[in-house]
Formats: C-alpha cells, structure tokens, sequence
C-alpha cells in the first residue's frame, strides 16, 4: 500500500477486508487506508460494495496481493484523461519468469480473452488483469452481478458492449511475497469463469446464443429424419415412426430456441438502452 501511496500522494486508499485471518485490515489501517468491511465472501461482492459506497472522479482498482507495479497508476490515469478513455487496463508483464504468472493461468487468460474478443471484439488484450483505472461514469453504470473473480470478466465485457472507450498499457508483474498464497484455483475458478462467459453471452448475445442451439438441434433432426424419408421414398411406409416423433420434437425445440433467441434479443437491447443511459448521466473527469 506504502507504494501506492507515493505513487499516488493526493489519492483517498480503501482497503476492504472480505474475512481475512491475516491481519491485512490492521495492516492497513496502520499504514493509513480507509478500511471497510464485507462480510459476503467472493471478490465480486467486494467490488459491488466498493462501486456502491465510494464516490470518485476516477477509480483505481487493483488486488491487493501486491503482485502489481504502483508505478503504473499515474501513466494509467494519465492515459484515461489524455485519450478521453473510461476503462485503463493494466496488461502484465512477468518481469522474474514464470513463478509469479503460472502458465496455467496465462493459458486459461488467453483462452477465455480470445473466446471474448471473438464474440465482443478484441479491444482488451489481458481480461483477467486485477489492475484497472476507470472513470465515475462506468463504475455508476456497472451492474456488478458477479461473485467472484468473474468480475474481471463482466468488466471487460460492460466496456465492449457499450462501446464504451477503453486503453491498455503494459504493466510489470512481480511474485506475491514470501508467505502468502494465492485465492484463485487455477481448475475451479476457470470453470467458473467460462461459465460467466456463457452467461454473459446468453444476457448479452441472446440471438447468437439461442439461434446456435437452434441451429445445433437443426442438424440433430435433419440427420435422424433422412434415412426415414428416404426409406419412405422406396418404400412408403414409416417403420421408425417413434424417430420421426423424436425427430418432429427436435424441430419444434430448435424453432422454440430460435423465436426465444429474438424475444429475448429485444429484451437485452433494452437493458442495454438502459445501462447506456445511466452511463451518460454522469459526467466525465475531462476538460
């Protein structure tokens, strides 16, 4: 934090304390920060309750594992002032090998990032990074849904969907300090997050979503009904009638899925209207 501190001399530091048995609140608290608690465990309630509570011009938000440069920060807001951004995302740099940023890890980011950048476009290189800069308005207009280290996830995707003004820039990334260990789990946590993923499409791409399972279920059916409408052709008798049954209500799913797909597509168009709105009612930290 005492890093932070110099890097960012005239900044208000929280600290929010989600159950630790490590005396990081006390820690904190010594060292100067405005310390909060949340009882609800999950870094997604952590952040719901910090966008919540906190009123700022400018949000600076980072894991407080210590694994992340504070020397950034400044270069970080600067860039959002400069270039009229909403969003900053720091983009690590393994600075001392692959102890402090595990390959896993960097498989499981660059996976699921391409899987967004695919479906949301490609703006955001690094979409697991702890370390963000945003401005009043996207902080007031994020629903902040998620529990977990998903929130990562929605961020990136509450930008891209809104077409919201966003940066990068290359950020060092150090090991975590002697003693202290990890709360992500490389297998559980990346089931968790590609879940999020789905669920995020499902919400914001419902047409795409919906219309692939149409299409998927589709294929089922005209593949199971062929050998039926050719065998009625030589013979024109139906012998498989129950797969011609199976295979009617395939089809009738496959249109359901479908016609929910643009039902529900209007309905995402709407919250999508609204979440533009209350983006646009706060004002900018810009001349």
């Amino acid at each position: 934090m005492s890093s932070f501190r110099r890097s960012l001399p005239e900044s208000h530091i929280y600290v929010y304390d989600n159950n630790s048995t490590d005396k990081t609140a006390l820690v904190a608290e010594a060292a100067g920060a405005i310390v909060r608690q949340e009882e609800l465990q999950g870094k997604g309630h952590v952040i719901r309750r910090m966008f919540s509570d906190i009123e700022a011009d400018i949000y600076v938000l980072v894991d407080g594992d210590d694994t992340y440069d504070a020397g950034s920060a400044p270069p970080m807001i600067r860039m959002l002032l400069t270039r009229h951004y909403d969003m900053v995302t720091a983009t690590r740099v393994s600075t001392v090998g692959d102890a402090c940023y595990r390959f896993g890890h960097r498989f499981v980011n660059r996976l699921f990032s391409g899987i967004v950048a695919w479906i949301f476009g490609d703006r955001i290189l690094d979409m697991l990074s702890g370390f963000r800069v945003f401005t009043r308005r996207f902080v007031k207009s994020f629903p902040a849904l998620s529990l977990g280290f998903e929130t990562e996830t929605e961020f990136t995707v509450h930008a891209l969907e809104l077409n919201l003004p966003v940066g990068q820039i290359d950020s060092p990334y150090r090991a975590r300090p002697e003693g202290s260990h990890s709360k992500l789990n490389t297998y559980s946590d990346g089931f968790r997050i590609l879940f999020s993923i789905f669920e995020l499409i499902k919400e914001e791409r419902p047409l795409q979503f919906f219309s692939l399972i149409a299409a998927i279920l589709f294929l089922i059916a005209v593949i199971l009904i062929v050998p039926i409408i050719l065998e009625f052709d030589h013979t024109g008798l139906v012998r498989r009638f129950p797969t011609a049954i199976l295979c009617t209500g395939i089809m009738l799913l496959s249109s359901l899925s479908f016609f929910c797909g643009l039902i529900l597509e209007s309905i995402a168009s709407v919250r999508k209207e609204a979440k533009r709105i209350a983006y646009l009612s706060f004002r900018p930290p810009f001349d």
